[in-house]
């Protein structure tokens, strides 16, 4: 009886070390640092990614941005050790321009740029001149110029790049429509002062206007974003950690029931 209850308690002490190591924060980082745009990415953290490394032995801070310039050269410089808020595109262009070493992780619910009515209600209410505000960064202005396309106000050339589309790329202007370039966080205040305004989703949910609103929607799913970390980070224990997180059925739950008419990860499906 005695060498069977020594054996138990063996078999429940080796039990327990390996869900310490299953559930234990990597010993060699104690504290993460998340950078979001303000917003659903923000909330996501706060509400199922922060509790969820929490319960592994993890620190966890959010920084919030209000750009989407600052998250990433932060994150190179070592002031965050992930970001989430952009899109493969985008991160591809800004880190061959600033020749940062970046690498994409895995992917987050993300809610679909769309065009939302401003002094027009309706989209058959464009009229030759119409003001359009879009987002100024290269990646989500050609997002916009290829929704404008899909409507029909202008003809980009063929041939083209979609991902890198800018203006000089624009082969007829059917409706003349006049773009208005802004900081992306500026698209929802801009639609008392334009006809439409082609808005960032996360942007769109922060300001308290409700997807559904949208009088169109991009078609496309390659937008859909990424948590990012420095390439040096990427094959670290904490980073699998904050991957894992992300991935959870916890999370994909959550995330599923809150976050309705969004675009999910791929392989979530």
């Amino acid at each position: 009886m005695r060498r069977l209850v020594l054996k138990s308690i063996a078999v429940a002490a080796i039990g327990l070390t390996a869900a310490a190591n299953v559930y234990a924060a990597d010993p060699a980082k104690k504290e993460i640092t998340i950078g979001t745009t303000v917003g659903d990415f923000g909330d996501q953290v706060k509400q199922q990614i922060k509790p969820l490394l929490e319960k592994q032995g993890y620190s966890v801070k959010l920084v919030e941005f209000t750009d989407y310039v600052r998250p990433n050269l932060a994150l190179q410089e070592g002031s965050l050790d992930v970001n989430v808020f952009q899109h493969k595109p985008y991160l591809d262009n800004f880190a061959r321009e600033n020749k940062l070493q970046l690498k994409e992780v895995f992917q987050v619910p993300t809610a679909p740029l769309g065009i939302y009515s401003g002094k027009l209600k309706s989209l058959k209410d464009v009229k030759v001149g119409s003001t359009l505000a879009a987002p100024n960064d290269p990646s989500n202005f050609a997002r916009a110029l290829v929704m404008l396309n899909d409507l029909g106000w202008v003809k980009l050339k063929k041939g083209i790049n979609p991902l890198t589309a800018s203006e000089k790329d624009i082969e007829v202007n059917v409706k003349k429509i006049k773009i208005v370039p802004l900081e992306a966080a500026q698209l929802p205040r801009s639609r008392a002062d334009v006809d439409f305004a082609v808005v960032n989703g996360n942007y769109a949910v922060s300001s308290g206007i409700k997807l559904t609103e949208a009088v169109y929607q991009e078609k496309s799913y390659a937008y859909v974003n990424w948590g990012v970390v420095r390439a040096a980070d990427a094959a670290k224990p904490w980073a699998k950690d904050v991957i894992a997180a992300y991935n959870s059925p916890a999370f994909r739950a959550w995330a599923k029931q809150k976050y309705a008419g969004y675009k999910f990860p791929a392989n979530w499906k």
